[in-house]
């Protein structure tokens, strides 16, 4: 529900005034690896358990930290969608709550980013340059 009123919310605002670009290529994406890919390629990959239980304490903190995220970012969104609901609009209210609502969604990529750099500096360089290899194969 939240994606949705923010996917509305930038839609109705950045496709009037020409803004809303077709996304392009990840930059970022091409230099980190995602849990799930590391994790399933472990046994080619020659994953030690060190590196399968920091992976697995990362992945943990992060999910943790995604739930209250998420909790608080619907919580946030409700209210900004009440004040987009009043008439009329208080728009200096509705800019501070949706400061508050991309701040939130700024901790919740913050966190994803951080635990995407946390795997892969538990990565040696082979394995990190085998997973860029395995993740082209389709």
């Amino acid at each position: 529900m939240i994606r949705a009123i923010v996917a509305t919310l930038l839609f109705v605002v950045l496709i009037p005034t020409g803004l809303a670009q077709q996304p392009g290529p990840d930059p970022i994406a091409e230099h980190v690896f995602p849990p799930d890919l590391v994790m399933r390629h472990a046994a080619e990959l020659g994953l030690d358990e060190r590196q399968r239980a920091g992976i697995k304490e990362a992945v943990h903190k992060a999910q943790a930290r995604f739930v209250d995220a998420q909790f608080d970012l619907q919580g946030e969104a409700e209210r900004m969608v009440k004040l987009l609901q009043t008439r009329p609009v208080d728009e200096s209210a509705v800019l501070a709550q949706a400061d508050k609502v991309m701040g939130l969604e700024r901790e919740v990529k913050k966190t994803h980013l951080g635990l995407l750099v946390r795997i892969k500096n538990l990565l040696t360089p082979a394995q990190q340059e085998k997973l860029s290899g395995l993740r082209k194969r389709p």
